[in-house]
């Protein structure tokens, strides 16, 4: 009787231990030869010259397949797809989300993380590597004017809603000078206001929500709540709750 022969694939130079990229091999050997999407990164980052040092994420979970650069309040990282050869990035500075966009080319992933972290603006980043993409707001917190950027998205995303009474509740607060110095925002049926757009949002501000047939509910912080008949008449409550030092804060990138 012959003996069986089982056949053993061949072990990738720098594979990973247990075969936890085994499922990676066909789309991304590369990376598996790399040992992980980090190891493979730097090495394309460091034969491209540019000085990136290439870290894991914290999450244990994309150890082999995620990767993250961060420098001077900027950061970026990328996570590899399962089912097609794609590598996604996301581009931060601070806790805004500033740009993202996805690519089959590593190359392509470590000059855009090499460009953001060198400071280029979201223009010139998605217009060096085209494969990324920014939006309104990115560009308005990066030109320090977040908070009318965020009053223009929330004004047009409730111009087209049925519900007529949050339609007049956010033109009766962008009527006022001292909420349009806020930051508006909506949290599940709330219209919520914050002294800046960037994260950490404040919390020490009174919200509203139309509760229907005109009538609205305001809620302050220490828990107190209150109804008022109309758009105008809620507004003046939410005025009337205001903190003393209500400024906006300046925003910073």
């Amino acid at each position: 009787m012959t003996d069986r022969i089982t056949l053993v694939p061949e072990q990738l130079p720098g594979a990973v231990p247990d075969d936890a990229m085994r499922s990676y091999t066909p789309l991304y050997p590369d990376v598996v030869r790399a040992g992980s999407l980090r190891n493979a990164l730097q090495d394309v980052a460091d034969r491209a010259g540019y000085g990136l040092d290439v870290e894991l994420t914290t999450s244990p979970g994309w150890r082999y397949v995620a990767a993250k650069v961060a420098a001077g309040g900027r950061s970026a990282n990328a996570l590899m797809a399962l089912d097609v050869r794609s590598f996604a990035v996301g581009c931060w500075a601070g806790a805004v989300h500033m740009a993202d966009g996805s690519t089959d080319d590593l190359s392509e992933v470590a000059g855009a993380l090499h460009a953001w972290l060198r400071r280029a603006r979201v223009g010139e980043l998605v217009a060096q590597w085209p494969f990324m993409r920014t939006w309104a707001l990115a560009e308005a917190h990066e030109c320090g004017r977040p908070i009318p950027a965020r009053w223009t998205q929330l004004r047009t995303s409730v111009a087209g809603t049925r519900n007529t009474e949050l339609r007049a509740l956010v033109e009766a607060a962008f009527g006022r000078p001292e909420l349009r110095a806020l930051s508006p925002g909506r949290s599940m049926y709330w219209l919520t206001f914050s002294r800046r757009a960037a994260p950490p949002l404040c919390r020490d501000l009174p919200a509203v929500m139309p509760l229907g047939n005109g009538r609205y509910r305001v809620r302050h912080t220490d828990g107190r709540t209150l109804e008022a008949e109309g758009a105008d008449e809620a507004v003046v409550a939410v005025l009337a709750w205001l903190p003393a030092d209500v400024a906006a804060a300046p925003e910073t990138m």
